[in-house]
């Protein structure tokens, strides 16, 4: 009896202070929470939760641009998205937005704002628009040509790998280089078309250029109307197209290939796209620096956060650090299309200057 209760006593469990106790139940009540938290937050805001579940799958063979080649031969990708910022354009001579000193935001002192972001803010374009008519003439399309950029893209069609271009870009250069449109989302609006604020009539690129270029602030037609139109690019505080909302589901649940152009990456929600795509799709940044490198609060609860670029177990996020153009014309000639590439652009550059040098002939 006495054998078996030192037995009892030898195997059984010490018993641990109420204070240890207490904090055990707390470390574990704390933990469960943010578990619960984190399925919580994943199941509404339908972003990925397999932190915990996911293998350490080597995607790329090597994290490089050598590597996205290999890739895209071995994989035989046919669901490339191309994500794009100002950087493709900068090189036709378009500004970009935040580029220190030669940024648009840092050459719009001479328009009197009240700060740099007003001339894309609706409720100053409503007091005033005429600030915002006196860039666009500066910036309105048919002024550039495409880059070497957007003539990657459009080779990426012509050789039937991509699913669809998103673009930050407001200049129409991926309607001008040929890319069709229903391969591109204009995540912030186009030129393109515009409508009156008033009555919503829609217009056309050519009338409101013609306005434009006269110095006027376009105003509608419509009898006893005469609303200001505004082109249909997006605003601060204005909704994102509809287009944009109804592909992102499907389109970054099929990507194969994300390729990031000459974005920073700052602005949502376009920056979250790279977060939509599955967790075996690699990612390539083309621009003149890192950005998005994952951090912040999402990554505390395990979500995706950005890239992962200098991380000890990265097989899928490359960035190549420098002009969009090189880059591309980089990525092409790894692919054995780079004197492809040259030559569609020369074709399609000379057209452009072709039809420019035409006359226009009288509908008279």
């Amino acid at each position: 009896m006495s054998r078996d209760s030192s037995k009892d006593r030898a195997e059984a469990k010490p018993k641990q202070p109420p204070e240890a106790q207490s904090e055990e139940d707390n470390a574990s009540g704390t933990s469960m929470s943010i578990d619960s938290l984190r399925k919580y937050l994943a199941e509404k805001l339908g972003i990925s939760d397999k932190d915990d579940e996911k293998e350490k799958i080597k995607i790329l063979d090597d994290v490089s641009v050598d590597g996205i080649a290999v890739y895209i031969k071995k994989k035989n990708c046919k669901n490339i998205i191309t994500m794009a910022g100002a950087g493709i354009s900068t090189s036709a001579g378009i500004p970009d937005f935040r580029s220190p000193g030669s940024g648009l935001y840092d050459n719009l002192q001479k328009y009197n704002l009240p700060h740099p972001q007003a001339i894309f803010e609706l409720d100053f374009f409503h007091e005033n628009p005429k600030p915002f008519f006196t860039l666009a003439k500066e910036l309105y399309p048919g002024s550039f040509k495409p880059t070497i950029s957007h003539y990657f893209i459009k080779l990426l069609i012509e050789k039937d790998v991509l699913l669809r271009h998103y673009t930050q870009n407001i200049d129409t250069l991926e309607r001008i280089a040929g890319i069709p449109e229903e391969k591109i989302v204009e995540a912030h609006g186009t030129f393109y078309t515009g409508h009156c604020l008033a009555c919503r009539k829609e217009y056309q690129l050519e009338w409101m250029k013609e306005r434009i270029f006269k110095d006027e602030v376009p105003e509608c037609e419509s009898k006893d109307c005469k609303g200001v139109v505004k082109p249909d690019i997006v605003f601060f505080g204005e909704a994102l197209p509809d287009k944009f909302y109804s592909l992102i589901e499907n389109d970054f649940k099929k990507c194969d290939l994300l390729i990031i152009l000459g974005s920073s990456l700052v602005v949502q929600p376009f920056a979250s796209l790279v977060d939509r795509v599955l967790d075996t799709c690699p990612r390539l940044l083309i621009n003149r620096e890192k950005v998005n490198n994952g951090s912040g609060i999402m990554a505390m609860f395990g979500f995706g956060a950005g890239f992962d670029f200098d991380g000890k177990n990265n097989t899928r996020d490359v960035a190549w650090i420098g002009d969009c153009d090189e880059g591309c014309q980089l990525l092409a000639d790894k692919l054995g299309w780079g004197d492809e590439l040259k030559k569609l652009r020369q074709t399609e550059i000379e057209k452009i200057e072709k039809a420019e040098a035409t006359p226009v002939k009288s509908s008279m």
